[in-house]
């Protein structure tokens, strides 16, 4: 049998795999390091040595992370003729120069990467420093992420040591599984997925600069139900009662905002950024892209045409100078989140809204009221029907019609 001798210290090592035919196929073994996860007993409290040098210091499983990488190369196991052994040779020739080329660019890649990873000691403040140079409109959401983060390791047994440093390598794919039940655990609806895709991007920021080999978190999802609306929507009835609702200390500018948004379908982030330069008032339309969207999807342009009602939420500029003002200067979310909750609670309208419930609301109201599927879909901005069937799902009108046409049931019971 060919014979490979490798050096103990050889990364990556040349190996071979008997083949049933006679041959040996090659392929090459790295090894990527390992990793350390705290060994907890049956409560999940760490488990402590309890004699020798390491008494009192917790323990630790080592994981080896090897890859292998098949060269699509063969030799003969036992060469018989003359053309087979010097067949062997120069295929193990090849083999090993591809082998040494494997491991300089590994050497290269491993003193990059351990030069950078001695940079960032802690990976949250890494995190950190990524929302400070955030710019886009979830920079809520990216910091939400980072705290539900920092709650999961204070909460859970054997991690909360992590919870004011954490070196990247002790992000493990057991922590990320464990950090998902956390959030599926505190959350509803679609708010574990929204916040764990938050916190996927910045680790993947963290591989595309080299402070992480790879992503623990590949491979770990969040499943939800996207077809079905899990946020709770306002009838027009409801909407008739909040706008009749008034109370001492009210901020009209907010209420006028999520009114707009309710009778056009805008989010947040959006609602609080459009000017008057995007109403086109001769022929009474919101002309906007979508912040969620722009830069990465062609339907984040919308246009929607605006009746007396809704222009008269907006009003007008004085002058020319003030095109470019902000129509609803509105202060934070959260102050906006409250204001609208307490305006929903004095309307006497007992359910969970947030402000991304009139966005909702505006897609079932207008298929109650008889839209088709597609112009819902082009009002809302959406790039498929697939993101507007969830609420065709929602659509209580259309759902009583289709159970009335089933006609009376006339039934009693036998005298």
């Amino acid at each position: 049998m060919a014979n490979l001798k490798t050096k103990n210290k050889q990364n990556p090592k040349l190996q071979q795999s008997k083949l049933s035919d006679g041959r040996a196929s090659l392929y090459l073994e790295f090894y990527l390091g390992r990793t350390e996860t705290p060994v907890l007993d049956e409560d999940g409290n760490p488990v402590y040595y309890t004699s020798g040098a390491m008494a009192g210091k917790p323990k630790y499983k080592i994981k080896h992370d090897r890859r292998k990488e098949n060269l699509n190369l063969y030799i003969w196991i036992a060469p018989r003729t003359q053309q087979e052994r010097l067949q062997n040779k120069n295929t193990l020739a090849l083999a090993e120069k591809i082998r040494f080329e494997r491991e300089q660019q590994l050497l290269e890649d491993r003193e990059g990467y351990r030069l950078k990873k001695e940079r960032i000691a802690n990976f949250h403040s890494f995190f950190e420093e990524y929302i400070e140079n955030y710019t886009k409109a979830d920079k809520r959401m990216i910091k939400l992420a980072h705290r539900r983060f920092r709650a999961f390791l204070q909460e859970t047994p054997g991690y909360a040591m992590y919870d004011k440093i954490i070196r990247p390598q002790q992000l493990t794919k057991e922590m990320m599984i464990a950090f998902v039940e956390y959030l599926q655990a505190h959350g509803k609806g679609e708010g574990p997925q929204s916040i764990y895709q938050r916190f996927k991007k910045v680790l993947n920021y963290a591989v595309e600069k080299d402070i992480l080999p790879k992503s623990p978190c590949d491979g770990i999802t969040i499943r939800i139900d996207e077809k079905t609306l899990k946020k709770e929507v306002l009838s027009l009835d409801e909407i008739k009662r909040l706008m009749a609702t008034h109370y001492a200390n009210e901020n009209p500018v907010i209420q006028r905002a999520f009114l707009f948004s309710l009778f056009c379908g805008l989010r947040w982030c959006d609602v609080s950024t459009i000017t008057f330069r995007n109403i086109d008032y001769a022929n009474k339309l919101l002309i906007f892209e979508q912040n969620k969207t722009k830069g990465h999807s062609s339907a984040s342009g919308v246009i929607i045409p605006l009746n007396d009602d809704i222009l008269s939420l907006v009003g007008e500029p004085t002058s020319a100078e003030e095109r470019d003002n902000i129509i609803f200067p509105l202060p934070s979310h959260t102050a906006c989140l409250k204001a609208v909750k307490r305006w929903v609670k004095r309307a006497g309208i007992d359910k969970h809204i947030t402000w991304h419930c009139a966005r909702h609301s505006f897609g079932v109201n207008l298929l109650n009221g008889g839209a088709n599927i597609k112009t819902v879909s082009t009002l809302l901005g959406h790039s498929s029907l697939r993101h507007t069937e969830k609420y065709t799902r929602a659509n209580d009108g259309l759902m009583v019609q289709a159970i009335n046409s089933l006609g009376a049931v006339n039934y009693s019971t036998a005298e």
